[in-house]
């Protein structure tokens, strides 16, 4: 017990080391020079290997979207329901943009999005965009409105924020963890990218529990500048300050220190500027895309950023990364209509701009976009808004090779109040867990069937990791 005590303590040094152009760094290998020998390096023998390349990008709609507005039923008789439950909060049925197919009678086509989604509404049409409807947290396959209401086989904190952002990033429904899937998943295969002073994991947001391993950090990143550096370090700068300040930080860095904790923090800072010169200058070959592409928006910058780095990720040496952006402000008690048609105006125009970005530089069947959001929201309205609930639906895109798109996956729920899976006010029981939604993305990802069920202990509930087929279904089986 001391003894994990003493490395909790060290970890949580280095964790808090991280910022803005912070290496890829492990307590082992700084404190200890030593790399641990994960059995599924095996595994994974054939991604060191081979020329693919892939990467995932998480988009959290931080604060808990409602996404019964952004997913709506247009046949009428469905559409009578969803009027009649939502009351002040639906949509008119003339507004909502309608999900075509090719294929004839495709129940996609009783289906529409949120009027300001017409960018994300034409992927969808052109398979470039799926839809996964009533994803949230679950325990087992066996939770009903009964037990729910009896408390049993209820995700921990459920309707909390605190708690469901935190299960959404760990995969870990029933505790509270630090570490998160993603941060797992480049434990286990971030050595089969050559680059080792930066992470796999690049955060749009700081340091985050999605990103962090047992001996990972993410690479945090901004928006505009992509990679930020040590503020006042500029090698390049003519000016007399800047070059005395810099030469003094490289001073600092170069000194070798008798202390353990001051040698470990001069690492910390070593790194993050050599990673950042290296960052930067491979970003000096990235595609300057026509202006006007990507929206001026926080989100436009930082997807624009994120597709620049993604084109060059041979010059960093990177055959797997995970981006991580967190858009908040979700959190509709109030106000709902006007807020969420100017966010998902936002949402759609970036994610319109960078599905185009990637097709530009040749990665659109590489890159994984996904969204996540805490929790979904009652389908009841509260007079001006609506509240915390559970399942919610969920957003996402690739290339016509990479995704089954054109689709809706799930069991789309009755929304009529007093369902069978309605457990009060319209807090809906999902029929897709995450565990399944995340499982695909990390099988396609290169994780093993083995290494799924250490990510995500509770998967055995819902798949069979040694399956042939995804989870789910929305990538295509073909990349198997």
């Amino acid at each position: 017990m001391k003894e994990k005590n003493k490395q909790m303590d060290r970890r949580q040094f280095l964790g808090q080391s991280s910022c803005a152009g912070l290496g890829y760094l492990t307590f082992m290998n700084t404190l200890l020079n030593f790399k641990a020998v994960n059995a599924a390096s095996i595994s994974n023998a054939s991604i060191s290997s081979s020329n693919d390349y892939k990467a995932v990008v998480c988009i959290l709609f931080a604060g808990g979207a409602d996404s019964y507005n952004m997913l709506i039923p247009h046949e009428q008789m469905k559409y009578n329901e969803y009027a009649a439950t939502r009351s002040g909060l639906a949509i008119p049925r003339a507004d909502i943009l309608q999900l075509k197919s090719n294929t004839p009678n495709d129940p996609a086509q009783d289906f529409g999005l949120h009027p300001s989604m017409s960018e994300i509404r034409d992927l969808f049409d052109q398979d470039k965009a799926a839809l996964l409807t009533n994803v949230g947290t679950l325990l087992n396959t066996t939770t009903t409105k009964t037990t729910v209401q009896n408390n049993i086989d209820v995700p921990l904190g459920l309707y909390s924020h605190s708690d469901q952002i935190e299960q959404w990033q760990t995969g870990l429904p029933s505790e509270r963890s630090s570490v998160g899937w993603a941060g797992k998943m480049a434990d286990i295969i971030g050595s089969c990218n050559t680059n080792q002073n930066i992470s796999m994991n690049l955060s749009m947001a700081g340091p985050n529990i999605f990103q962090t391993g047992h001996d990972t950090v993410e690479y945090s990143m901004t928006p505009i500048l992509g990679s930020s550096g040590i503020r006042g370090y500029d090698a390049e700068s003519n000016f007399v300050l800047s070059q005395i300040r810099t030469r003094t930080i490289d001073s600092l860095i170069a000194h070798q220190y008798q202390d353990i904790f001051k040698q470990t923090y001069m690492d910390v800072i070593k790194g993050a500027r050599d990673a950042h010169i290296q960052f930067q200058e491979a970003l000096s070959f990235a595609t300057d895309f026509t202006p006007g592409l990507f929206p001026g928006s926080f989100l436009g910058n930082a997807l624009q950023t994120i597709a620049r780095t993604i084109d060059v990720q041979n010059e960093l040496g990177f055959k797997r990364q995970v981006f991580y952006v967190v858009y908040g402000g979700w959190d509709h008690h109030n106000e709902l209509l006007n807020s969420q048609s100017a966010m998902l105006t936002e949402v759609s125009q970036a994610i319109g701009a960078f599905v185009e970005g990637l097709e530009i530089v040749g990665k659109q069947d590489d890159v994984l976009t996904m969204t996540i959001s805490e929790f979904g929201r009652t389908l009841s309205w509260n007079g001006n808004g609506s509240d915390h609930a559970w399942g919610g639906n969920a957003m996402v895109f690739g290339g016509q090779n990479l995704l089954n798109g054109g689709q809706i996956y799930g069991n789309y729920p009755s929304l009529a109040l007093d369902s069978s899976i309605d457990t009060g006010g319209g807090v809906l029981i999902p029929s897709t867990s995450t565990d399944e939604y995340f499982a695909e993305v990390a099988k396609w990802f290169g994780v093993s069937p083995l290494d799924l069920n250490s990510i995500f202990p509770n998967l055995g509930e819902f798949y069979d990791t040694l399956s042939q087929n995804y989870p789910i279904g929305f990538i295509s089986n073909s990349l198997l």
